[in-house]
């Protein structure tokens, strides 16, 4: 849908990063291989969105625990928040990603098999403590739910952690109360099939 108003896919996956992570510094490397494309393809679009005041180059270089990531030489990018435009991009990127999330669910409760509990937390209610992303409960067709998964991981430029279970495991790690299941459970979450009537 987005593609239709910006032009461009790859305009729209760089924007996602950025808008999902409005904190963090990016260098192009880094970039190209979250939105899985080519280096030129990634600094033309960073320009692009430079252009218009969306992005910004970040004066230091990004660190993990200490660590730096990439180069001395390495350009680094980030969201400009101080822009007048990105308050309402961010509205617009989640509105079309509540409409991307909704057919990914429709998909899988269609396709996945047969679910009898369909739990979606971590960056789906931006609970970062949770330990997976989805927990999918009944006969699953595992080969249709990764290629899914996968697919949708292309859109959001992120990947996803799922967990799937037969219906005797869950109901075993119910049971004997397993601190993964509850942990799960008790996490920010939105529950989309519950045959078991758990809430």
């Amino acid at each position: 849908m987005l593609e239709h108003i910006f032009g461009s896919k790859t305009r729209i996956k760089l924007m996602q990063i950025f808008f999902r992570h409005p904190d963090q510094t990016f260098f192009v490397r880094e970039l190209a291989r979250m939105a899985n494309l080519q280096l030129n393809t990634i600094r033309r679009e960073l320009a692009n969105l430079e252009v218009v005041g969306i992005v910004m180059v970040a004066d230091k270089v990004k660190q993990f625990d200490g660590v730096k990531s990439g180069t001395e030489r390495s350009k680094y990018y980030k969201l400009d928040s101080g822009s007048l435009i990105v308050p309402e991009l961010k509205a617009l990127l989640f509105k079309a990603q509540v409409l991307d999330e909704q057919e990914f669910i429709n998909d899988l409760k269609k396709k996945a098999g047969k679910l009898n509990f369909f739990l979606l937390s971590g960056i789906f209610s931006n609970d970062g403590n949770s330990p997976t992303d989805m927990l999918l409960v009944g006969e699953v067709k595992e080969n249709v739910l990764a290629k899914l998964v996968k697919d949708f991981e292309k859109i959001i430029s992120s990947a996803i952690r799922y967990t799937v279970m037969t219906e005797k495991e869950f109901e075993e790690r119910r049971e004997i109360g397993d601190r993964f299941l509850y942990s799960v459970l008790e996490a920010k979450h939105l529950v989309v099939v519950d045959n078991f009537r758990l809430n």
